[in-house]
């Protein structure tokens, strides 16, 4: 079980109802994105992303997610989740560098 933030603790409610999306991808980072009604019928979404050793890299929660079902909202927050987990396994000085960039002939200062 994940070491839960504040985050987490001030959108938990055990009282509604919610599904549920955990994974664990390579790297051993888990993603945990939680999604439920609220009691007046609002769609609201956690999203949290934890280190193989089930330390927090990332948590959020909405209130809100406009015009979303709950279906809806859990497959854009797995996504995010996925991105989130991605960006966190990346080298810091990775740069995406477009196909068609031009190639500096400049030296690189050392």
């Amino acid at each position: 079980m994940p070491h839960r933030g504040s985050i987490f603790w001030m959108w938990a409610d055990c009282e509604l109802h919610h599904r549920t999306h955990s994974e664990v991808l390579d790297g051993g980072i888990v993603i945990d994105v939680q999604v439920r009604l609220s009691r007046k019928g609002a769609t609201q979404l956690f999203v949290g992303v934890y280190s193989k050793e089930l330390e927090i890299i990332h948590e959020e929660a909405y209130t809100e997610r406009p015009g979303e079902t709950m279906t809806t909202a859990l497959l854009w927050g797995v996504g995010k989740a996925r991105c989130l987990a991605a960006e966190a396994v990346a080298p810091r000085d990775h740069r995406l560098i477009h196909a068609n960039a031009p190639v500096s002939r400049r030296p690189r200062a050392t």
